[in-house]
């Protein structure tokens, strides 16, 4: 990974989505927009993507909308992250796999992995978050970490959940939460309490943010989607930076 203190531009350029990426070329042209309106242009950041494997979550593996979000991802990471690369946590009642999407191997990537792996259990949201903050806190990476957090519903332990996301606003990794499902439904109660801890009663900064993509998620367009990706990522970097959180 480069230099922060260095960075200009985009981490990776336009002409290697091109050579290795093609089918991502609009997706990394529309994140760059969403980029440029929340001024995080030239910034750089570890880009993570956890991904429920709860049993309700089948159908979206199916269908696409998991693929669709990780190219999504990928598209928005190439842009702050110059390895080209995203990690990736499958989690139900355990981890269930960790793996990489690439630039040059993303097609099919998320069902490939998937289709090995299994029962779908419960959802156990911390012991994905603990699994992301070990191999963030183990990379040694310079930057801070921009974790895209999908899920279809609740955490199994709300108290847990709550309790790794307050442990973690003490470090320089941002969580946003996105929601996949019945957009009339409750079961995003806990998410939207989680996203409005108070600040600093419990946690000493801001540290996460959640947004309902509905049950088709494949219909959100790219340009909102990378919008409300990044919306408040620049308000924690301001917060953690003058915590000391961030350097």
């Amino acid at each position: 990974m480069t230099d922060p203190s260095a960075a200009q531009g985009p981490a990776i350029g336009l002409h290697k989505i091109e050579e290795t990426a093609p089918a991502l070329v609009s997706l990394y042209k529309s994140a760059a927009l969403s980029l440029a309106k929340h001024r995080m242009d030239g910034e750089r950041a570890a880009v993570y993507l956890v991904l429920d494997r709860s049993g309700s979550m089948r159908g979206y593996y199916k269908d696409g909308s998991v693929q669709a979000l990780a190219d999504r991802v990928l598209g928005l990471a190439a842009h702050l992250d110059d390895d080209g690369r995203v990690p990736v946590f499958f989690f139900s009642t355990d981890i269930d796999a960790v793996a990489d999407v690439a630039l040059d191997n993303h097609r099919g990537r998320i069902g490939a992995i998937a289709a090995d792996l299994g029962h779908m259990g419960l959802t156990n949201y911390h012991l994905a978050m603990d699994a992301v903050i070990d191999h963030h806190l183990e990379s040694g990476a310079p930057t801070p970490a921009l974790v895209v957090f999908q899920t279809d519903g609740g955490p199994t332990s709300r108290h847990a959940a709550e309790r790794y996301l307050c442990k973690a606003a003490k470090l320089p990794m941002f969580w946003q939460f996105i929601g996949f499902g019945n957009k009339r439904s409750n079961q995003f109660d806990f998410l939207r309490k989680l996203d409005e801890l108070p600040v600093p009663d419990k946690r000493p900064v801001d540290n996460a943010g959640f947004f309902h993509a509905g049950s088709d998620p494949r219909r959100v367009p790219d340009a909102e989607l990378y919008d409300r990706l990044v919306a408040e990522f620049p308000q924690w970097l301001a917060a953690a930076r003058a915590r000391g959180i961030v350097g």
